[in-house]
């Protein structure tokens, strides 16, 4: 074997202000994701459970749950952006569900990097803004969000 290559996502220096990430593989959700989430998690909205209490709703059937719809847009993005180089999710600002997401759509999701900056109180590591959109297969925007994530430099010949 000449060479290891291990798949990683971004060091903080390789984040391009202004950059587009396009994720793939998009991803097929299931109703029996929804239900495994939305129980999972305690929710007991009758949107995401209740078949004949949703088909009362404007919308007609149950709905994907909106977190599960949120994790997976992050989720999408993580093997490409931080898998391995991600010191700590700071936090979300602004969250949006502009469509809902109906058992059986395909999510795609692609991730804009806003901004970068070398954190000072932490040497090694500097702070990622990134605006996340996802879309369905029909191309609707289903979900946006802006988010900040603490990231490790590129490791030094010196350690």
């Amino acid at each position: 074997m000449s060479e290891v290559i291990r798949q990683r996502g971004l060091y903080f220096e390789e984040f391009v202000e202004g950059a587009l990430y396009v994720h793939a593989p998009g991803r097929t959700v299931t109703e029996t994701d929804n239900v495994l989430f939305t129980t999972l998690t305690m929710n007991t909205q009758s949107l995401h459970l209740d078949a004949a209490w949703a088909a009362g709703t404007e919308f007609g059937e149950r709905l994907v749950n909106s977190m599960f719809t949120l994790s997976t847009m992050v989720g999408l993005s993580v093997a490409q952006l931080t898998q391995g180089t991600i010191v700590a999710n700071l936090g979300f600002g602004e969250v949006r569900f502009p469509a809902p997401v109906r058992h059986g759509d395909t999510l795609y999701a692609e991730t804009l990097v806003v901004g970068t900056r070398r954190s000072a109180s932490r040497p090694g590591q500097g702070v990622v803004e990134l605006a996340h959109t996802m879309r369905n297969q029909r191309g609707e925007v289903v979900a946006t969000a802006t988010r900040s994530v603490l990231m490790r430099c590129a490791p030094t010949e010196e350690g």
